[in-house]
């Protein structure tokens, strides 16, 4: 099995690294010998997913939720791969803030009807990561903690179904398909001005923290300034590491707290995996 995943802040890093460190972990316990040791690989990191995808029988995905679809560069991910996903059975797993509807199931719609068995589904509520919209502010670390804790319960629990052959596909009944589409509408115009709503304030001292991190390189430098290429993919991800909170996306409004992601609560989390 081959678990990829795609995370702005940390999140869905977190979940896909802990299902292999929990799958990895019962299979140890119970002594079973269906499964080899799992890893968790980012799709940002240059390797050769088509050879490693086509020698697995199984493929797991993790990835952030928007507005109830899938981020762009996953879309992207999945459709350069597409020959080596036909016939696979998969594994979906979706970090929301609070209710997505069906975004596991949303990653069928890229692919024709029958192209792959999704065997399992599954929605982990995580911390809010967006930082510089008021209506959504940032939670304390207690709740964080709390959201984490839930996730690791949830986890195991998955784990104990996916090694006694349970199937469980969360999104994918009716109700859950038409409130995912009545939110994923929107999405589609979001992501087109997101190509363009990206601003960086004087306040930016060209440090180059945002440039090397961002996964789509949209930010480059420009007559030794930051400038954005008009390619975001909204991962949050610069909004909530640059130094002098100097970037915002999709919103104006300047960001006074950013999201540090789930080592800043629970330290040594990030550690448990190789990957972004």
């Amino acid at each position: 099995m081959l678990m990829l995943y795609f995370s702005g802040t940390g999140n869905s890093k977190y979940i896909a690294d802990l299902f292999c460190e929990r799958m990895n972990e019962q299979a140890c316990v119970k002594g079973t010998i269906l499964l080899t040791h799992i890893l968790s690989r980012s799709i940002e990191e240059e390797l050769d997913f088509a050879s490693m995808i086509a020698s697995e029988d199984t493929i797991a995905f993790c990835y952030p939720v928007y507005g109830s679809r899938i981020p762009r560069i996953v879309r992207e991910f999945a459709m350069r791969h597409k020959d080596q996903l036909e016939g696979k059975d998969l594994i979906i797993f979706c970090t929301q803030m609070a209710f997505s509807g069906d975004g596991s199931r949303a990653f069928t719609d890229i692919f024709p009807k029958g192209f792959f068995q999704v065997v399992y589904a599954e929605h982990f509520i995580m911390p809010n990561n967006i930082c510089n919209f008021f209506i959504l502010p940032l939670e304390k670390e207690k709740t964080v903690r709390k959201k984490l804790l839930r996730a690791e319960k949830r986890m195991s629990a998955v784990c104990e179904e996916l090694q006694n052959g349970a199937m469980r596909r969360r999104g994918f009944n009716p109700v859950s398909r038409a409130l995912g589409l009545v939110q994923g509408v929107f999405m589609p115009g979001i992501e087109r001005k997101a190509l363009s709503r990206v601003w960086i304030s004087e306040g930016c001292t060209a440090c180059g923290q945002c440039v090397s991190t961002c996964p789509m390189s949209n930010l480059e430098y420009e007559d030794g300034k930051v400038a954005a290429k008009g390619n975001c993919t909204i991962c949050c991800r610069c909004i909530n590491t640059c130094p002098q909170k100097a970037l915002r996306i999709l919103f104006r409004e300047k960001v006074k707290k950013q999201y540090k992601g789930v080592e800043h609560v629970i330290p040594g989390a990030a550690k448990r995996q190789p990957g972004i």
